[in-house]
């Protein structure tokens, strides 16, 4: 007999009991599906995370202040003290040669208002070189100067989504908005950089760092300076300068604990591939339970079968169908069980990819190989487990089995 007849046998089988055959894929269908949403939304995590390094750029160097305790020794975290400012910033553009260009940052939550409309939105005050430390361009009206950064000029420059949200029927260039009771003038727009399902990095406002010390928010003090260094082979060393430089600077004595914290993005970038990378084995894994849950259910199932089917089995093997012919018959009975609920898991999984990014925002990617590893040990599963109850079947002695009633 061959193959084909052999398959058209247990297709026949199968349909005879559609409910059955159905309840034992579930376990298959779940499994694989589980296990596709799960790398789908992992692949697209780390996917996500790599366009956010790439915008930003991997050679670059986050400086944030240190940390302030109470008094009673309990730290509130990094980035809680007023420990740097801009002078810290000029000082290291100007006295390291592995530096590109550094900017300065001060972004506070403020309220925005333009006519009849007002966004609760970040305010960001930086100097003029962000877009080229930050890689971030105005496609709308020009980034500020020097000039304006020495004048406190009252000068904007908004993101896709505070365009948006304030301006929905008109162009935001030359247009007045407020920032908490002070006036600015629109100047450009910034191009768009995204949005995920924590933050929106278009809902920001940017002004001259000077003004926002000075007319906003009455300090001194820069929340964050970013370093963009010239050779990303360069980064280890113009770290350990900017380390050593502000040490000097901040009079932080040999064996003192700094009072800022140096990033690299590089490594950033590493420790969130890792991490996601991490997650999605280990979510993956768990899935992966189901599957061999299902294929204990598909070598139950097709051992009942067996028995159902003993005094039939006794009949083909006294008309001459061979032991390897039953064999193969069970197997590709339980190989087609598995592979069904394969089939329709991947396409569970696609649909449930697709909502959880329409519905949550969150990015999926299923790609070729997620696909082509849960179709394959499904079939994997189907073979394992159909294995035993087929090799019972055609061990069956055919005297006996069609004495079994």
């Amino acid at each position: 007999m061959t193959l084909m007849a052999s398959a058209r046998i247990a297709l026949r089988a199968l349909a005879a009991n559609p409910l059955r055959s159905a309840l034992t894929a579930l376990g298959v269908i779940i499994g694989v599906a589980a296990v596709v949403t799960t790398i789908s939304i992992g692949t697209g995590a780390r996917a996500s995370v790599q366009t956010q390094i790439a915008v930003l750029g991997t050679n670059l160097l986050t400086v944030i202040p240190g940390r302030v305790s109470s008094a009673g020794g309990i730290s509130q975290g990094a980035g809680t003290a007023q420990t740097l400012t801009l002078e810290d910033a000029h000082s290291i553009s100007e006295s390291l040669g592995e530096v590109e260009a550094v900017t300065a940052e001060l972004s506070r939550p403020a309220q925005v208002v333009a006519g009849p409309y007002n966004d609760a939105t970040t305010v960001s005050g930086v100097t003029p070189t962000f877009p080229q430390v930050r890689n971030w361009q105005p496609v709308e009206g020009e980034f500020f100067g020097e000039q304006e950064m020495r004048s406190r000029a009252r000068v904007a420059l908004v993101g896709k989504s505070v365009k948006d949200t304030l301006f929905p029927d008109a162009e935001p260039v030359g247009q007045r908005i407020r920032i908490n009771r002070v006036t600015f003038t629109v100047i450009g727009v910034m191009e768009s950089k995204g949005s995920s399902a924590f933050s929106d990095r278009d809902d920001v406002v940017f002004i001259p760092l000077s003004a926002a010390q000075k007319r906003l928010f009455g300090v001194d003090f820069v929340r964050a300076i970013y370093v963009k260094v010239r050779d990303q082979g360069r980064m280890e060393q113009a770290m350990g300068r900017v380390q050593a430089l502000l040490t000097a600077r901040h009079q932080i004595s040999e064996g003192g604990e700094p009072d800022f914290f140096i990033r690299n993005q590089a490594d950033v970038a590493q420790a969130f591939q890792g991490v996601t990378r991490t997650i999605t084995t280990l979510l993956a894994g768990i899935a992966a339970v189901s599957l061999i849950v299902g294929g204990i259910g598909i070598m139950n199932i097709m051992l009942v079968s067996v028995t159902e089917r003993t005094r039939e089995i006794g009949i083909r093997k006294a008309v001459g169908a061979t032991r390897h012919t039953i064999l193969i018959q069970f197997l590709v009975e339980a190989v087609t069980l598995s592979v069904a609920g394969g089939v329709i898991g991947i396409l569970l999984a696609i649909g449930a990819s697709r909502l959880i990014s329409t519905l949550a925002g969150w990015p999926t990617i299923i790609t070729p190989w997620a696909i082509l590893m849960a179709f394959g040990f499904s079939a994997g599963v189907g073979i394992f487990f159909g294995l035993y109850p087929a090799q019972r079947a055609a061990s069956l002695d055919p005297i006996v089995a069609l004495r079994y009633e």
